[in-house]
């Protein structure tokens, strides 16, 4: 195959996967409850860094629409609000959010790949540690084995 055969073959199957439908819609299923922060401290940090995975407020940038990116952002979103959702606290237990405070501690919240088109969700070292005094104080500290 030449370059060109090549090049024709891959523009078509980029225009091909945008009809596949996963990854386009951008509702967000009611909220059932909200938490009662310690302080609108907490809740701004966690708004700026984990509610588009971790609520169902999620805000759906413009790359979400192109495949394969929209594929990758719905699955991490079903994913996160499977792991954590402060919208269904009434359905999920606190004990499933409790180790939260320990994700932001240990530095694998927010995922590095999210703060890279989101780079307000980057918490500074003092914000990280404020984020995890308050979901300790919001939805107690997890348990030790």
């Amino acid at each position: 195959m030449n370059f060109k055969a090549i090049s024709a073959v891959v523009i078509l199957s980029a225009v091909a996967i945008q009809f596949i439908p996963y990854g386009k819609d951008h509702t967000n299923p009611p909220i059932v409850s909200e938490p009662q922060w310690d302080s609108s401290r907490t809740k701004e940090l966690f708004n700026r860094a984990c509610a588009d995975c971790h609520s169902n407020e999620t805000k759906y940038p413009w790359y979400s629409n192109i495949a394969p990116v929209s594929w990758l952002v719905a699955h991490d979103i079903e994913e996160g609000r499977e792991k954590m959702n402060v919208s269904m606290l009434g359905i999920q237990t606190k004990n499933k959010v409790r180790d939260a405070a320990e994700e932001v501690k240990e530095g694998e919240m927010p995922m590095w790949i999210y703060t890279i088109p989101h780079p307000e969700a980057k918490l500074s070292e003092t914000e990280k540690q404020e984020l995890t005094v308050g979901l300790e104080k919001t939805f107690g500290k997890e348990e030790e084995d």
